[in-house]
Protein backbone atom coordinates (compact mmCIF):
# COMPACT_ATOMS: atom_id res chain seq x y z
CA UNK A 1 0.00 0.00 0.00
CA UNK A 2 1.35 3.39 -1.01
CA UNK A 3 1.03 5.43 2.18
CA UNK A 4 1.99 9.11 1.82
CA UNK A 5 4.72 10.32 4.13
CA UNK A 6 2.50 13.08 5.49
CA UNK A 7 0.06 10.49 6.85
CA UNK A 8 2.85 8.81 8.82
CA UNK A 9 3.82 12.26 10.14
CA UNK A 10 0.22 13.01 11.14
CA UNK A 11 0.04 9.68 12.97
CA UNK A 12 3.35 10.22 14.80
CA UNK A 13 2.42 13.79 15.74
CA UNK A 14 -0.99 12.66 17.02
CA UNK A 15 0.59 10.00 19.24
CA UNK A 16 3.25 12.35 20.63
CA UNK A 17 0.79 15.17 21.32
CA UNK A 18 -1.73 12.78 22.88
CA UNK A 19 0.85 11.23 25.20
CA UNK A 20 2.12 14.69 26.17
CA UNK A 21 -1.37 15.94 26.98
CA UNK A 22 -2.09 12.76 28.93
CA UNK A 23 1.14 13.08 30.92
CA UNK A 24 0.55 16.75 31.73
CA UNK A 25 -3.06 16.09 32.72
CA UNK A 26 -1.92 13.41 35.17
CA UNK A 27 1.37 14.91 36.33
CA UNK A 28 0.06 14.86 39.91
CA UNK A 29 -0.63 11.42 41.33
CA UNK A 30 -4.33 10.92 42.03
CA UNK A 31 -6.99 8.24 41.93
CA UNK A 32 -8.66 8.00 38.51
CA UNK A 33 -12.41 7.91 39.08
CA UNK A 34 -15.11 6.41 36.86
CA UNK A 35 -16.21 9.76 35.40
CA UNK A 36 -12.67 10.86 34.52
CA UNK A 37 -11.88 7.45 33.01
CA UNK A 38 -15.08 7.64 30.95
CA UNK A 39 -14.15 11.03 29.52
CA UNK A 40 -10.65 9.87 28.61
CA UNK A 41 -11.99 6.65 27.08
CA UNK A 42 -14.39 8.65 24.93
CA UNK A 43 -11.50 10.86 23.81
CA UNK A 44 -9.27 7.91 22.86
CA UNK A 45 -12.06 6.14 20.97
CA UNK A 46 -12.98 9.36 19.15
CA UNK A 47 -9.35 9.96 18.24
CA UNK A 48 -9.01 6.41 16.85
CA UNK A 49 -12.22 6.73 14.81
CA UNK A 50 -11.26 10.17 13.48
CA UNK A 51 -7.93 8.80 12.33
CA UNK A 52 -9.82 5.88 10.77
CA UNK A 53 -11.89 8.42 8.84
CA UNK A 54 -8.68 10.01 7.57
CA UNK A 55 -7.49 6.57 6.43
CA UNK A 56 -10.81 6.01 4.62
CA UNK A 57 -10.56 9.34 2.80
CA UNK A 58 -6.85 9.03 1.99
CA UNK A 59 -6.26 5.33 1.27
CA UNK A 60 -9.73 4.14 0.31
CA UNK A 61 -12.55 2.08 1.77
CA UNK A 62 -10.59 -1.19 1.84
CA UNK A 63 -7.78 0.31 3.91
CA UNK A 64 -10.30 2.09 6.13
CA UNK A 65 -12.21 -1.12 6.79
CA UNK A 66 -9.00 -3.02 7.53
CA UNK A 67 -7.90 -0.32 9.96
CA UNK A 68 -11.24 -0.34 11.78
CA UNK A 69 -11.30 -4.15 11.94
CA UNK A 70 -7.72 -4.33 13.23
CA UNK A 71 -8.38 -1.61 15.82
CA UNK A 72 -11.55 -3.28 17.11
CA UNK A 73 -9.81 -6.68 17.16
CA UNK A 74 -6.87 -5.35 19.17
CA UNK A 75 -9.24 -3.44 21.43
CA UNK A 76 -11.19 -6.60 22.21
CA UNK A 77 -8.09 -8.75 22.72
CA UNK A 78 -6.63 -6.12 25.04
CA UNK A 79 -9.41 -6.79 27.55
CA UNK A 80 -7.37 -9.80 28.66
CA UNK A 81 -4.59 -7.37 29.49
CA UNK A 82 -6.88 -5.59 31.91
CA UNK A 83 -7.29 -8.70 34.03
CA UNK A 84 -3.50 -9.07 34.16
CA UNK A 85 -3.08 -5.39 35.10
CA UNK A 86 -5.46 -5.95 38.02
CA UNK A 87 -3.47 -9.04 39.05
CA UNK A 88 -0.15 -7.18 38.92
CA UNK A 89 -1.46 -4.20 40.90
CA UNK A 90 -2.89 -6.53 43.54
CA UNK A 91 0.33 -8.59 43.73
CA UNK A 92 2.54 -5.52 44.25
CA UNK A 93 -0.12 -3.69 46.30
CA UNK A 94 0.23 -0.61 44.10
CA UNK A 95 -1.55 2.44 45.59
CA UNK A 96 -4.38 3.50 43.28
CA UNK A 97 -2.98 7.00 42.85
CA UNK A 98 0.22 5.57 41.30
CA UNK A 99 -1.42 3.17 38.87
CA UNK A 100 -1.87 5.62 35.99
CA UNK A 101 1.83 6.53 36.03
CA UNK A 102 2.77 2.85 35.81
CA UNK A 103 0.39 2.20 32.93
CA UNK A 104 1.60 5.31 31.09
CA UNK A 105 5.15 4.00 30.87
CA UNK A 106 3.82 0.51 30.22
CA UNK A 107 2.00 1.86 27.17
CA UNK A 108 5.14 3.55 25.84
CA UNK A 109 6.99 0.25 26.12
CA UNK A 110 4.11 -1.56 24.42
CA UNK A 111 4.19 0.89 21.50
CA UNK A 112 7.90 0.23 21.01
CA UNK A 113 7.59 -3.55 21.30
CA UNK A 114 4.62 -3.72 18.91
CA UNK A 115 6.51 -1.62 16.36
CA UNK A 116 9.34 -4.19 16.42
CA UNK A 117 7.11 -7.28 16.40
CA UNK A 118 4.75 -6.03 13.71
CA UNK A 119 7.58 -4.87 11.45
CA UNK A 120 9.17 -8.32 11.72
CA UNK A 121 5.80 -10.02 11.32
CA UNK A 122 4.91 -8.11 8.15
CA UNK A 123 8.35 -8.84 6.68
CA UNK A 124 8.05 -12.56 7.45
CA UNK A 125 4.48 -12.87 6.13
CA UNK A 126 5.33 -11.06 2.89
CA UNK A 127 8.33 -13.34 2.33
CA UNK A 128 7.06 -16.67 3.69
CA UNK A 129 3.32 -17.09 3.22
CA UNK A 130 3.32 -20.53 4.84
CA UNK A 131 3.97 -18.91 8.22
CA UNK A 132 0.28 -17.94 8.22
CA UNK A 133 -0.53 -21.60 8.91
CA UNK A 134 1.73 -21.43 11.96
CA UNK A 135 0.00 -18.26 13.14
CA UNK A 136 -3.36 -19.98 12.71
CA UNK A 137 -2.17 -22.89 14.86
CA UNK A 138 -1.10 -20.45 17.60
CA UNK A 139 -4.52 -18.79 17.58
CA UNK A 140 -6.36 -22.13 17.61
CA UNK A 141 -4.28 -23.22 20.61
CA UNK A 142 -4.97 -19.94 22.40
CA UNK A 143 -8.68 -20.33 21.73
CA UNK A 144 -8.61 -23.90 23.05
CA UNK A 145 -6.83 -22.83 26.26
CA UNK A 146 -9.45 -20.17 26.94
CA UNK A 147 -12.46 -22.40 26.27
CA UNK A 148 -11.02 -25.31 28.25
CA UNK A 149 -10.04 -23.11 31.19
CA UNK A 150 -6.36 -23.94 30.71
CA UNK A 151 -5.02 -20.42 30.36
CA UNK A 152 -1.60 -20.10 31.92
CA UNK A 153 -1.53 -18.18 35.19
CA UNK A 154 0.71 -15.14 35.05
CA UNK A 155 2.87 -14.77 38.15
CA UNK A 156 4.08 -11.12 38.25
CA UNK A 157 6.82 -11.82 40.78
CA UNK A 158 8.34 -14.62 38.70
CA UNK A 159 8.21 -12.91 35.30
CA UNK A 160 11.50 -12.76 33.41
CA UNK A 161 11.54 -8.94 33.41
CA UNK A 162 11.13 -8.69 37.19
CA UNK A 163 13.76 -11.37 37.85
CA UNK A 164 16.15 -9.59 35.50
CA UNK A 165 15.53 -6.26 37.24
CA UNK A 166 16.36 -7.81 40.63
CA UNK A 167 19.67 -9.05 39.21
CA UNK A 168 20.55 -5.65 37.76
CA UNK A 169 19.80 -3.62 40.91
CA UNK A 170 18.29 -4.14 44.35
CA UNK A 171 14.58 -3.44 44.77
CA UNK A 172 13.44 -1.82 47.99
CA UNK A 173 10.35 -3.06 49.83
CA UNK A 174 8.46 0.23 50.09
CA UNK A 175 7.20 2.79 47.59
CA UNK A 176 8.89 6.19 47.34
CA UNK A 177 6.10 8.26 45.85
CA UNK A 178 6.08 8.09 42.05
CA UNK A 179 9.84 7.52 41.80
CA UNK A 180 11.11 4.48 39.91
CA UNK A 181 14.71 4.72 41.16
CA UNK A 182 16.07 6.34 44.32
CA UNK A 183 19.49 6.75 45.92
CA UNK A 184 19.92 4.83 49.13
CA UNK A 185 23.21 4.73 51.04
CA UNK A 186 25.12 5.96 48.00
CA UNK A 187 23.71 3.45 45.51
CA UNK A 188 20.84 3.41 43.03
CA UNK A 189 17.91 1.30 44.20
CA UNK A 190 14.76 0.44 42.26
CA UNK A 191 11.39 1.01 43.88
CA UNK A 192 8.55 -1.50 43.59
CA UNK A 193 7.00 0.86 41.02
CA UNK A 194 9.78 0.00 38.54
CA UNK A 195 9.19 -3.71 39.19
CA UNK A 196 5.52 -3.18 38.38
CA UNK A 197 6.41 -1.56 35.04
CA UNK A 198 8.72 -4.50 34.28
CA UNK A 199 5.92 -6.96 35.06
CA UNK A 200 3.49 -5.09 32.79
CA UNK A 201 5.99 -5.06 29.92
CA UNK A 202 6.53 -8.80 30.40
CA UNK A 203 2.77 -9.34 30.25
CA UNK A 204 2.54 -7.37 27.00
CA UNK A 205 5.21 -9.58 25.44
CA UNK A 206 3.09 -12.60 26.32
CA UNK A 207 -0.07 -11.10 24.86
CA UNK A 208 1.76 -10.13 21.67
CA UNK A 209 1.92 -13.86 20.86
CA UNK A 210 -1.84 -13.76 20.20
CA UNK A 211 -2.21 -10.15 19.15
CA UNK A 212 0.38 -9.95 16.38
CA UNK A 213 -0.74 -13.07 14.42
CA UNK A 214 -4.38 -11.99 14.80
CA UNK A 215 -3.91 -8.49 13.42
CA UNK A 216 -1.75 -9.79 10.55
CA UNK A 217 -4.78 -11.83 9.47
CA UNK A 218 -6.59 -8.55 8.87
CA UNK A 219 -3.83 -6.82 6.90
CA UNK A 220 -0.18 -7.30 6.02
CA UNK A 221 0.39 -3.58 5.58
CA UNK A 222 2.61 -2.15 8.31
CA UNK A 223 0.83 1.21 8.40
CA UNK A 224 -2.59 -0.36 8.93
CA UNK A 225 -1.55 -2.91 11.56
CA UNK A 226 0.66 -0.59 13.57
CA UNK A 227 -1.57 2.49 13.63
CA UNK A 228 -4.59 0.39 14.62
CA UNK A 229 -2.57 -1.34 17.37
CA UNK A 230 -1.20 1.98 18.59
CA UNK A 231 -4.59 3.64 18.99
CA UNK A 232 -5.98 0.56 20.75
CA UNK A 233 -3.01 0.56 23.15
CA UNK A 234 -3.26 4.30 23.80
CA UNK A 235 -6.79 3.89 25.12
CA UNK A 236 -5.93 0.91 27.29
CA UNK A 237 -5.19 2.92 30.46
CA UNK A 238 -8.51 4.76 30.44
CA UNK A 239 -10.34 1.51 29.68
CA UNK A 240 -8.73 -0.14 32.68
CA UNK A 241 -9.85 2.57 35.09
CA UNK A 242 -13.29 2.63 33.46
CA UNK A 243 -13.80 -1.09 33.97
CA UNK A 244 -11.76 -1.58 37.16
CA UNK A 245 -13.86 -3.56 39.59
CA UNK A 246 -16.35 -4.50 36.86
CA UNK A 247 -14.20 -6.95 34.90
CA UNK A 248 -15.68 -10.00 36.60
CA UNK A 249 -19.14 -9.01 35.38
CA UNK A 250 -18.10 -9.59 31.75
CA UNK A 251 -17.51 -13.29 32.38
CA UNK A 252 -18.65 -14.37 28.91
CA UNK A 253 -16.25 -12.00 27.20
CA UNK A 254 -13.35 -14.46 27.43
CA UNK A 255 -15.46 -17.04 25.60
CA UNK A 256 -16.23 -14.45 22.95
CA UNK A 257 -12.52 -13.69 22.56
CA UNK A 258 -11.84 -17.42 22.15
CA UNK A 259 -14.39 -17.57 19.33
CA UNK A 260 -12.85 -14.49 17.72
CA UNK A 261 -9.38 -16.05 17.84
CA UNK A 262 -10.71 -19.25 16.25
CA UNK A 263 -12.47 -17.22 13.54
CA UNK A 264 -9.29 -15.27 12.79
CA UNK A 265 -7.37 -18.57 12.62
CA UNK A 266 -9.81 -19.81 9.96
CA UNK A 267 -9.36 -16.52 8.11
CA UNK A 268 -5.57 -17.03 8.16
CA UNK A 269 -5.87 -20.58 6.81
CA UNK A 270 -8.13 -19.48 3.95
CA UNK A 271 -5.84 -16.53 3.23
CA UNK A 272 -2.73 -18.73 3.06
CA UNK A 273 -4.51 -21.43 1.07
CA UNK A 274 -5.74 -18.85 -1.45
CA UNK A 275 -2.16 -17.69 -2.03
CA UNK A 276 -0.33 -21.02 -1.88
CA UNK A 277 -2.78 -23.68 -3.07
CA UNK A 278 -5.43 -22.23 -5.35
CA UNK A 279 -6.97 -18.83 -6.00
CA UNK A 280 -10.34 -20.60 -6.15
CA UNK A 281 -10.22 -20.96 -2.35
CA UNK A 282 -12.24 -18.03 -0.99
CA UNK A 283 -10.92 -15.47 1.47
CA UNK A 284 -12.95 -13.75 4.17
CA UNK A 285 -13.39 -10.08 3.22
CA UNK A 286 -12.51 -7.44 5.81
CA UNK A 287 -16.12 -6.09 6.05
CA UNK A 288 -17.27 -9.62 6.96
CA UNK A 289 -14.50 -9.92 9.57
CA UNK A 290 -15.50 -6.58 11.07
CA UNK A 291 -19.17 -7.61 11.25
CA UNK A 292 -18.35 -10.97 12.85
CA UNK A 293 -16.15 -9.38 15.54
CA UNK A 294 -18.81 -6.78 16.38
CA UNK A 295 -21.55 -9.42 16.64
CA UNK A 296 -19.46 -11.75 18.83
CA UNK A 297 -18.49 -8.91 21.20
CA UNK A 298 -22.09 -7.68 21.39
CA UNK A 299 -23.41 -11.17 22.15
CA UNK A 300 -20.71 -11.76 24.79
CA UNK A 301 -21.43 -8.50 26.61
CA UNK A 302 -25.20 -8.98 26.37
CA UNK A 303 -25.03 -12.51 27.79
CA UNK A 304 -22.75 -11.30 30.59
CA UNK A 305 -25.27 -8.64 31.60
CA UNK A 306 -28.33 -10.91 31.28
CA UNK A 307 -26.70 -13.82 33.11
CA UNK A 308 -24.57 -12.37 35.92
CA UNK A 309 -21.73 -14.46 37.29
CA UNK A 310 -22.45 -16.31 40.51
CA UNK A 311 -20.49 -15.57 43.67
CA UNK A 312 -19.10 -18.50 45.71
CA UNK A 313 -22.29 -18.57 47.85
CA UNK A 314 -24.44 -19.04 44.76
CA UNK A 315 -25.86 -15.51 44.60
CA UNK A 316 -25.34 -12.97 41.84
CA UNK A 317 -21.99 -11.20 42.12
CA UNK A 318 -22.47 -7.69 43.53
CA UNK A 319 -21.75 -4.62 41.45
CA UNK A 320 -18.40 -3.00 42.15
CA UNK A 321 -18.31 0.46 43.60
CA UNK A 322 -17.05 3.18 41.32
CA UNK A 323 -15.72 6.62 42.06
CA UNK A 324 -17.79 9.56 40.96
Amino acid sequence: MDVPVWLWIVFAATVVVSLTVDLLAHRKAHVIGFKEAGLWSAMWVSLALIFGGVVFLTLGSTAGTEYTTAWLLEKSLSVDNLFVFALIFAYFKVPREYQHRVLFFGVIGALVFRAVFLTLGVAVVNRFTFVLFLFAAILFYSSYKILSGQEENFDPGKSFAVRLLRKVMPVQDHYSGTHFVVHEEGRRVATPLLAVVAAIEAADLIFAVDSVPAVLAVSDDLFIVYTSNAFAILGLRALYFLLAGLLDRFHYLSHGLAVILAFIAVKLILQASHKMISTSIPEIPSPVSLAVIIVILAVSVTLSMRRPAKSPDGTDAPDADTDK
